[in-house]
C-alpha cells in the first residue's frame, strides 16, 4: 500500500488500450482497470502439489500450448511450465523432499481456496484444447464485462480450479 506522499494512486486509473485481432484488425479501444506503473519487477511463480507429476505437465503444457522442462530424472517429482521463458507454473509431487506445505495431501479439499488464472492471446484455440483434452468445465465460456474478456473456468485432475481468459478489454 502506498504511504504519505506517494504518487500511486488508488484505485488504479483506468487506460485504453489497443488491441488487435489475430488477423492485425486495430479493435476499438477498451477502457480496463490496471495496475499503476512503475513498480519494483515482480514475476509470479505459482507452485502446486500434485499427484503424478508427469500427467500434470503434459495436461497443463497441452492446455496452455506451452513447454516443460526437457526430461530428466527430477521429473517425477517436480517440473515447471513455461512460455517464451518465463515460468507459468511449478508442478510438485505431494509428500516428497519433507517441503512444508507439500505433504498430507488428504489434510486438505484439493485446491481450496486456489485459482489458477491464466489469460491467454488464443482464447478459442485454449477452449479448444481444453475440451480436446477432456477437461471438466466448472463455467462454460462467456462474457465477463467488468474486464471485457471471455473465460472459461475448468478443473485439472488434482482438483485445483484453472481459468482460461482473453486478454482484458478484448471485447468491447
Amino acid at each position: 500500500m502506498a504511504g504519505a506522499g506517494s504518487e500511486t494512486e488508488w484505485p488504479p486509473k483506468l487506460e485504453t488500450p489497443e488491441r488487435r485481432t489475430e488477423s492485425g484488425k486495430v479493435r476499438e479501444k477498451a477502457t480496463v482497470m490496471s495496475a499503476p506503473p512503475e513498480k519494483p519487477a515482480i514475476e509470479s511463480q505459482p507452485l502446486i502439489a500434485v499427484r503424478d507429476v508427469r500427467a500434470s505437465s503434459r495436461w497443463y503444457a497441452e492446455l496452455l500450448g506451452t513447454d516443460s522442462l526437457p526430461d530428466h530424472p527430477h521429473r517425477d517429482t517436480y517440473d515447471r511450465i513455461s512460455a517464451g521463458g518465463r515460468l507459468l507454473l511449478q508442478l510438485h509431487a505431494w509428500d516428497e523432499e519433507e517441503h512444508p506445505n507439500l505433504v498430507n495431501a488428504g489434510a486438505a479439499p484439493p485446491g481450496h481456496g486456489v485459482v489458477l488464472w491464466f489469460q491467454v492471446e488464443d482464447f478459442d484455440a485454449a477452449v479448444a484444447r481444453a475440451r480436446g483434452l477432456g477437461a471438466e468445465v466448472v463455467q462454460e465460456a462467456h462474457f465477463n464485462p467488468a474486464p471485457r474478456h471471455r473465460e472459461i473456468w475448468l478443473r485439472d485432475a488434482d482438483g485445483y480450479v484453472v481459468v482460461l481468459s482473453s486478454p482484458d478489454g478484448e471485447l468491447t
